[in-house]
This record gives structure tokens, sequence and C-alpha cells, in this order.
């Protein structure tokens, strides 16, 4: 389970911030116009991972889809994800990869979104990269 979840009696908390992540997870799965079964699978079970516990899951995820198609830009997405802890924020990457590989390729759109991302979250674009490789390669297996 990730660091940021470790307190359960912070629950709205990190229900707030499970949305957010959510939120980012569903602007990417959404940024080619094609936001598949697929794509959410792999955010519901991100989200799980995160530590949403099934009751709350659906309601995370309602919240994280009325959020993104509220907003008009990803600061706000981002903005309490980049002072996480970097193995979470890495983790968070690898879920961002996921969902753009998940169609098997990834086109200029998702790319620059991920470049901006990993300077949003304060990411080394080296370890982004190795992350990307790392899904990939996954994929291509």
């Amino acid at each position: 389970m990730f660091n940021f979840l470790k307190d359960k009696n912070k629950t709205k908390d990190n229900n707030s911030l499970l949305v957010k992540v959510g939120s980012l997870l569903i602007h990417i799965a959404k940024i080619d116009q094609n936001y598949t079964d697929k794509e959410n699978n792999i955010i519901s079970k991100t989200l799980l991972e995160l530590g949403a516990n099934n009751d709350d899951l659906g309601k995370i995820m309602l919240d994280a889809e009325k959020n993104e198609n509220d907003s008009n830009q990803i600061l706000g997405f981002t903005k309490d994800i980049k002072n996480m802890d970097e193995k979470d924020k890495e983790k968070i990457v690898e879920a961002l990869w996921s969902v753009v590989y998940s169609d098997g390729s990834s086109d200029m759109y998702e790319e620059n979104l991920m470049r901006r991302l990993s300077g949003l979250l304060y990411l080394d674009k080296k370890v982004v990269g190795n992350i990307k490789e790392k899904i990939k390669n996954k994929i291509n297996k």
C-alpha cells in the first residue's frame, strides 16, 4: 500500500487524494478520445491498490469523472500529488503509462501530456522514461 494511505483515520482526505489521482488517470485515458473499459479497469484497479476500499470505489470513480469533466487543466489534479513520496509518484506514473499503453501504443498527445506531468510532479525525466520502457516491455511480451 502506498505511504500516503497508511493512516486509516484519514479516509476522507485519502478519498479526496484518490479522486485527484483518478481524475488524472481518467484525463489521460480520454486524451486520445477513446476511453475504453480496459482503461477504466486499469484505473479502478490502481485506485484499489492505492488504498480505496471496494465500498468507496464507485463514488471515487464518479467524483473523479465529474472532476475531470469539470476541469480544463491538470494543475488541480497534480497539486497534491506532487507533494507525495517519490515512490508513490512513480507508482502513479506507472499507472498512467499503463493506461496510455492499454491499446498497445501511444500518440503524440499522450506523450506530450506525460512529458508535462513529469515536470508537474517533480519527477526526473529519466525515471519517467524508465517507467515507460518497463510498461512497453510488459505490454509487448
